[in-house]
């Protein structure tokens, strides 16, 4: 009979605090929106209850829409050569902030839900708007998330490397080297000195 010693045990990681309450948080907030629900149906109908969720559903779809063409424009503005950003905006990142929250709280306000409804109406609610991209952009640059126009070089970056992948790929169209001028050779004839 032999006998070994066992295996060194290892040190179990320690989970952390958000992935500890995250989902104590999601159920908490659950429970909260079905309460809810079954409190405004229980003033009012069930079929206004289901009217008021497909009224947020479509105005939250409306505000993602319009908030997404608002991005790309200011994305494209912004590549302009010449142009630090669209005329009129402050600085990139505040409105890469705004559109953020746009999107955010159309995206709320797609939720079923009349809690989520409020938060995606405070997003979208022009002072509180304001307020929160402020934060928002306070908080972002305390931590180096990112400086006015990193948007614009980050998209420039990605232009020049898709360049650079298909100057390396054989089925791309740029093909590297260096063009030489003289006599055009042509493929079809075997020997072009033979015929005379």
């Amino acid at each position: 009979m032999t006998t070994s010693t066992p295996p060194p045990l290892r040190p179990q990681p320690r989970r952390s605090r958000a992935r500890t309450f995250a989902p104590l948080a999601v159920a908490a907030y659950a429970v909260l929106e079905i309460w809810l629900l079954t409190v405004v149906a229980g003033a009012t109908s069930g079929g206004t209850v289901l009217l008021l969720l497909v009224a947020g559903f479509v105005l939250g779809a409306l505000v993602v829409k319009r908030a997404g063409r608002s991005a790309w424009r200011s994305l494209t503005g912004s590549m302009q050569p010449g142009t630090p950003g669209v005329p009129g905006v402050a600085a990139p990142g505040s409105e890469a902030t705004g559109a953020a929250l746009g999107m955010l709280g159309g995206l709320l306000l797609m939720l079923p839900g009349f809690v989520s409804d409020a938060v995606g109406l405070l997003c979208l609610f022009p002072p509180t708007r304001v307020l929160l991209r402020k934060v928002a952009d306070r908080a972002l640059a305390r931590r180096g998330t990112y400086d006015s126009g990193s948007i614009g070089d980050l998209f420039q970056q990605a232009r020049v490397a898709n360049e650079q992948i298909r100057i390396h790929r054989p089925d791309g169209k740029v093909i590297p080297g260096e063009v030489i001028q003289g006599e055009v050779v042509d493929p079809d004839r075997k020997n072009p000195g033979a015929e005379r």
